[in-house]
């Protein structure tokens, strides 16, 4: 195959147009490094999961102050957490970060994180729920799904800076790139409904009042535009609310 239509096919696979190849300042190289990274986000084992999510947790927490065995929220979240070291064979990192918004998340490799703000607001069975719901986006695979978007996106940012632009500044700065996307990005209704569905069966898997899964989306409701971080990566709590409801 000759140079030039191989790099037609890459370009093709890394989702660049192979339209005046010659004209584009094409970099062969970083073409390659993307098709490479595209099909790479397709085949990501186990291992490779966890190595990512290991990194992107460290560098949140470098980022954000973690409660302390002696603070009030760390003994909270502590307490919280006994009992919950794995669930359903994914094994948890449960703490608190110090910082007042309402928010928490959860990445592949079991780490979750409770903000302040939202444990202020929360009873300990409504965050029991958030964190029951935070396990079901792990276990119904929608992060390993959003990493798998995350890398192909970085891919095709890969072989855009190939043609000149900066977003290679952007797509090198990978950990800050993957948290954005695979944390920050908004759910859709499908998957809240199926963390919220998962939830509902850990809260009754251990114990916990399955009514603290509608007071704490109904808490939601209410705080609005309050500030509730939580909201805009979790959509349609008022909806959600009256679903559980009939599940209680």
């Amino acid at each position: 195959m000759k140079r030039r239509d191989f790099v037609r096919l890459v370009t093709l696979f890394s989702g660049v147009s192979a339209v005046n190849v010659a004209l584009a300042q094409f970099n062969f190289g970083k073409a390659l490094e993307a098709g490479k990274s595209l099909l790479a986000s397709e085949t990501l084992s186990d291992a490779d999961l966890q190595a990512y999510f290991d990194q992107m947790a460290a560098a949140s927490d470098a980022q954000n102050k973690l409660a302390g065995p002696q603070d009030a929220y760390g003994k909270r979240i502590a307490r919280l957490a006994r009992g919950l070291e794995s669930y359903d064979g994914l094994k948890l990192d449960i703490k608190a970060y110090l910082t007042p918004e309402v928010n928490a998340f959860a990445m592949a490799n079991g780490t979750i994180r409770v903000y302040s703000g939202l444990m202020d607001k929360f009873s300990d069975d409504e965050i029991r729920y958030v964190v029951g719901h935070e396990i079901g986006h792990v276990k119904a695979g929608h992060t390993r799904a959003r990493i798998q978007t995350a890398m192909r996106t970085s891919a095709l940012r890969s072989a855009l800076s190939s043609v000149g632009g900066r977003t290679a500044v952007l797509a090198e700065s990978q950990l800050g790139d993957l948290f954005e996307q695979v944390v920050r990005a908004q759910h859709s209704q499908a998957n809240e409904n199926e963390a919220d569905d998962l939830a509902m069966q850990f809260m009754k898997n251990k114990g916990f009042p399955a009514s603290a899964c509608v007071s704490a989306l109904e808490k939601l409701d209410a705080l609005g535009g309050g500030g509730a971080s939580w909201l805009s990566t979790h959509p349609s709590p008022k909806a959600r609310a009256e679903r559980m409801r009939t599940q209680v």
